[in-house]
């Protein structure tokens, strides 16, 4: 996975094509147009971006340029997570997550998975996925 932390416009592309999966730009430009008030070049000039730090990965099907989310959204969820709790709350050790299990950006597993992650030392979750 990138270590580099996607912006909040990046995220909303992230959040889309997990719920989605693979998608054309006018998909994706569809699909979050309401929520974000991009225009259709905006999306584009987002994902092409997105691309090039590796956050998507872009792949040519009979003609048409699909993209889909290259990172994991657990891993990626726990590690904007972990440094906002050390970044900012100044917290270091294993965080409690049960806070998320009620998100709609989870299944049930996901949250599973992000509560098993979050529980972690901070020791022992550097290196996972990262």
């Amino acid at each position: 996975m990138t270590a580099i932390a996607p912006s909040q416009a990046e995220l909303a592309v992230l959040k889309h094509l997990w719920t989605a999966g693979p998608q054309s730009a006018r998909e994706v430009q569809d699909g979050i147009a309401a929520a974000t008030g991009w225009s259709y070049s905006t999306t584009r000039t987002l994902l092409a971006r997105m691309t090039e730090k590796g956050l998507v990965a872009r792949q040519d099907v009979h003609g048409l340029s699909v993209f889909e989310a290259r990172v994991e959204k657990v891993t990626l969820m726990g590690r904007l997570i972990r440094d906002f709790a050390a970044n900012v709350l100044d917290m270091d050790g294993p965080l409690p997550a049960t806070t998320f299990a009620g998100s709609r950006l989870f299944s049930e597993e996901e949250a599973q998975a992000l509560t098993a992650l979050l529980e972690m030392s901070d020791e022992t979750g550097k290196g996972e996925g990262q």
